[in-house]
């Protein structure tokens, strides 16, 4: 499924903020931490936990939160279905980047090895 105009404006204009306890609810439920995230969500970006919490705080939006971000060259190993598109075939890069976060928070939550999530075996 191809994204459309509509689609990736509103993953441009969405707030950080208000996903983020989304994200930390729905790993935390599965039996996942909030350090085991912030190393994902690190990975991914580069960010600190520092760097998040400022970006947290200041209310970014997604397309703020991936222009400062250092996005892991391996994050092109991130392949797979998620959210109803196919992230290889995602041609918007922001979207992409997003449904990259999106599908690592998801294989935290479903229990895979660390190693795996992170790309390093």
């Amino acid at each position: 499924m191809k994204t459309t105009p509509e689609h990736n404006e509103r993953v441009r204009t969405m707030k950080f903020f208000s996903v983020y306890p989304h994200y930390v609810n729905k790993v935390e439920k599965k039996g996942r931490t909030k350090e085991e995230l912030h190393t994902v969500i690190n990975w991914l970006t580069g960010f600190t936990d520092d760097k998040i919490k400022e970006l947290i705080d200041r209310k970014v939006t997604f397309e703020q939160f991936f222009q400062e971000a250092e996005v892991n060259p391996n994050a092109e190993l991130i392949k797979g279905v998620i959210c109803g598109y196919r992230i290889e075939e995602i041609d918007n890069l922001l979207t992409k980047q997003c449904r990259y976060l999106d599908k690592l928070i998801d294989e935290l939550a479903r229990g895979r090895k660390m190693e795996k999530i992170l790309r390093t075996t």
